[in-house]
């Protein structure tokens, strides 16, 4: 059975943990990170099925992660 997996990024790493503990009880493969300057290396390498992003993060925001990975997919088309 393919499991469905689920990257959260988020600064605040109780949130991140009460999140990747519900969300693993539900059956999803959770991967974490506390901000958005990985997210790139990560995508690379271990595509998600969904993102759980904090809009308010430190550095990149939510908001400004989901701009610029839809521009880059639009460059890619």
């Amino acid at each position: 059975m393919e499991h469905n997996r689920i990257l959260v990024v988020d600064d605040d790493a109780k949130l991140r943990e009460l999140l990747t503990r519900y969300l693993t009880q539900q059956g999803y493969v959770v991967e974490t990170l506390p901000d958005a300057k990985d997210i790139d290396r990560k995508l690379a390498r271990n595509r998600p099925d969904l993102m759980v992003l904090d809009v308010m993060m430190p550095g990149e925001d939510g908001l400004a992660v989901v701009r610029r990975l839809r521009a880059r997919a639009k460059a890619c088309r």
